[in-house]
């Protein structure tokens, strides 16, 4: 959103002196006509964030990291199989020459001119005790998926509450150029009047530009908003997964001042469900794990395997019974690498480290998330609480451009009277739907900082 509509409610609608022609005013305010091809959309608050939240492609590619680490968690498991493996072997030999004299020996072995021979082995490995590092791997990984999980549901909060801000930045500029056309509509009886006060010579040829200087200058503020509104459109239809062409309309929000909350229940929530917290309690998890893994590595592992050997030398696949041996050898080794003793002490002091990090970036995170939710808080109730004094503002700004007009319209008020009257009615106005459209979107700020907003 530029900067002209973040300081519309500093805008004091003086007389800028640029005519604006009323065909140009008409071709912005003619809100029943749609441009060629465009789709309207009525839409409340909560039809937008499911309707962002069903179509992001960043919660898509969030599920797909999900989808990972269950994939690496469904692998660790599949170390827990056997293992296995099974080759077949053709040898052809030739021998150069046809005898070999053995030392020590009166007669020489004749040879054959070549052998041949199929070798095949069939072999099956378990690993039956490794220091319980396969239990701490499912423990490492399920931590790790709980961890992804939770940075999906922490970035699906930021894009409804982007969503959310969004659709109340367009609510505030549907009503603030209804405020725009409603008072257009009152200049221009004004202006009618003054002309015709002028055709009888009660006022001067002035008045009457006055009158005409503070239409354009509410024509302008109608431009402002005009482009803000398309910009603000723009964006939402690309968060909402909509045609980009879609003309967008907020519904009526939410009465703001029906909320009502206490800080410690709110910082209760907070604590117990904000997904940064969860998180660390997560990576204390992992952490604890790692340890007894790194000391589960100076135990010795256990495994088991059985060989099957099959030796044919003759040049036959498939030989005649007697000719071909198939020795079957089954076996089980311990192993320990004992220097572990010695060089796994300081891996166990580094993942004692990272625990202590969680355990304290747990302790600061509450901390500043308390602090969030008080400020959201006071915030909200801020924003209500302007509310209440601008709907006096109102009132008081209604009876002040009823008396001017009247005064104004027996000729005991200048046209500068009436028309700052009438200036602050507009601006009044403005400021109060302005107002109605922050409170509800400090509702959702707090809510936010408490995890609850989905």
């Amino acid at each position: 959103m530029n900067n002209k509509y973040k300081n519309l409610k500093s805008h004091n609608f003086r007389l800028k002196g640029n005519a604006i022609g009323f065909a140009l005013l008409a071709s912005i305010f003619m809100s029943g006509i749609s441009a060629s091809g465009q789709e309207k959309r009525l839409l409340n608050v909560e039809e937008a964030v499911q309707l962002g939240i069903a179509n992001s492609k960043a919660l898509k590619l969030s599920q797909q990291q999900i989808d990972e680490a269950v994939s690496r968690f469904n692998q660790t498991k599949d170390k827990a199989l056997p293992t296995a493996s099974a080759s077949y072997t053709y040898n052809h030999a030739m021998f150069l020459g046809r005898t070999f004299d053995v030392p020590g020996e009166n007669k020489p072995i004749n040879l054959p001119s070549k052998a041949d021979a199929f070798i095949g082995t069939l072999s099956v490995q378990e690993l039956i005790f490794g220091g319980n590092s396969l239990k701490y791997a499912k423990e490492s990984t399920t931590i790790l998926t709980d961890i992804a999980r939770l940075d999906a549901d922490k970035q699906k909060d930021e894009i409804a509450y982007k969503i959310i801000s969004e659709y109340y930045n367009l609510y505030k500029v549907q009503q603030s150029l209804k405020v725009v056309d409603k008072n257009l509509n009152s200049i221009e009886q004004q202006l009618k009047q003054a002309q015709q006060f002028f055709s009888q010579g009660t006022v001067t040829k002035n008045d009457v530009l006055r009158f005409q200087l503070q239409k354009n200058n509410i024509q302008m503020t109608g431009l402002d908003l005009q482009a803000n509104k398309k910009i603000i459109n723009y964006n939402l239809n690309i968060l909402l997964g909509l045609p980009e062409s879609t003309e967008l309309e907020a519904s009526t929000i939410d009465n703001a001042l029906a909320h009502s909350e206490n800080l410690n229940t709110l910082l209760d929530t907070a604590v117990s469900k904000r997904q940064e917290i969860k998180q660390f309690d997560l990576r204390n998890q992992l952490a604890e794990t790692n340890i007894k893994s790194i000391k589960g590595g100076l135990l010795p592992t256990v495994s088991a395997a059985a060989d099957l050997y099959y030796i044919n030398p003759s040049a036959k696949v498939i030989p005649p019974s007697g000719t071909f041996l198939a020795p079957v050898s089954l076996g089980a080794t311990v192993s320990w690498k004992f220097d572990k003793l010695w060089t796994n002490k300081n891996k166990v002091a580094e993942a004692k480290i990272q625990q202590d990090e969680a355990v304290t970036g747990k302790a600061q995170t509450i901390d500043n998330i308390k602090e969030e939710v008080n400020r959201n808080l006071r915030n909200y109730q801020l924003s209500v609480n302007k509310i209440e004094i601008l709907n006096n503002s109102i009132e008081q700004a209604e009876e002040n451009d009823r008396i001017l007009a009247s005064k104004y319209k027996n000729n005991i008020a200048s046209v500068t009277d009436r028309i700052d009257a009438q200036t602050q009615l507009f601006q009044a106005q403005i400021n109060l739907e302005l107002a109605k459209a922050d409170a509800g979107l400090a509702w959702y700020t707090l809510l936010k900082s408490t995890g609850n907003i989905n």
